[in-house]
Parts: C-alpha cells; sequence; structure tokens
C-alpha cells in the first residue's frame, strides 16, 4: 500500500510542479528561474510542516509518504535548479547563476525551518 501513496502524491505534484512553474515564469520577463525557486521553496515549507507534523504525533506514516516522497518529491525539483543556474552561468549571466543558489539554498532552508517551527507551535 506504501508504494500507492507515493505514486497518488507524485501524480499531484508533478502537474502542480509544472503548471505553477510555468504560472510563475510567465509573470516575468527575466532569465531568472522564478518558477523553480517558487515550487522548491514551497515544497521545503510543506515538508518542514509535514516533519514537524509527524514529529509530534500529528501526521501518520501514509500521509508522510502521500505528501513527503510523493507530492513534495514530484513538486521540487533539484536537478532543474541545478540545469538552471548551469545554463545561467553558461549564457553569461553569472550574477543571475549566483543569486539562484544563494537564494534558492537560503529561501528553501527557511522555509524548511519555518514550517517546522510552525508544525511545532500549533502540534507541539
Amino acid at each position: 500500500m506504501n508504494w500507492l501513496y507515493v505514486i497518488l502524491g507524485a501524480m499531484v505534484g508533478a502537474p502542480l510542479r509544472y503548471l505553477t512553474d510555468r504560472a510563475v515564469q510567465s509573470r516575468h520577463d527575466s532569465v531568472f528561474p522564478w518558477g523553480t525557486l517558487t515550487v522548491n521553496v514551497t515544497g521545503s515549507l510543506v515538508l518542514g510542516l509535514l516533519t514537524g507534523a509527524v514529529t509530534a504525533g500529528a501526521a501518520g506514516p501514509g500521509l508522510q509518504l502521500f505528501l513527503g516522497t510523493g507530492l513534495c518529491g514530484a513538486l521540487t525539483t533539484y536537478s532543474t535548479f541545478s540545469y538552471e543556474t548551469l545554463r545561467l552561468a553558461g549564457t553569461g549571466a553569472r550574477g543571475y547563476a549566483a543569486v539562484n543558489v544563494v537564494a534558492s539554498t537560503a529561501a528553501a532552508l527557511g522555509a524548511a525551518f519555518a514550517g517546522a517551527a510552525v508544525a511545532g507551535a500549533v502540534w507541539g
């Protein structure tokens, strides 16, 4: 049954990732990958909340597999982040590449910590 939770979560996460990326990126006239940043930070926030909920006993393994492994696994994308950073650097936009690395890392970690803190406050 566990694999079904992962598959169902991924079935939601993958199209959500694509649609969110396209919607966000279409609103920006920039080579900066705003869509990828958005899905990665959002996924990190959800994973932080989920981790805090699981730690507090407010969420079980089924939800952890569905949301954490399935949905967030398909929603977030380290490979696209890496590719887009290399593409930026390779096309001469080294400043954007550096900002992408720093902003993505700081924002995603901050979102995960914030999610865990909120979960701790709610369920801790």
